[in-house]
């Protein structure tokens, strides 16, 4: 589906307003939650659930079980550890 640029402008308290053909496209509705990122010098907009998702697949090869946090924080003890003179 395209659509030509639509320009938009920030308003009160940095608001900016979703044109109405794109809210229509994206089936977004009022009260919908998105996430904002910063993508580059770009400002991206997704729906909770589609980022919830595409985090699902990313981590789904993990075994049940491991904690990644858990895992992240052991690899950078060991990391300061090595760089300490492995004291």
């Amino acid at each position: 589906m395209a659509f030509s640029e639509n320009q938009v402008q920030i308003g009160a308290q940095g608001r900016v307003v979703i044109p109405a053909a794109l809210r229509k496209a994206l089936r977004l509705q009022p009260g919908d939650r998105l996430v904002a990122r910063l993508v580059g010098e770009s400002l991206v907009l997704e729906r909770r659930d589609t980022v919830e998702r595409r985090l699902r697949e990313r981590f789904r090869s993990v075994p049940k079980g491991i904690r990644i946090v858990d895992e992240l924080l052991a690899e950078r003890r060991a990391e300061a550890q090595r760089e300490s003179g492995g004291s």
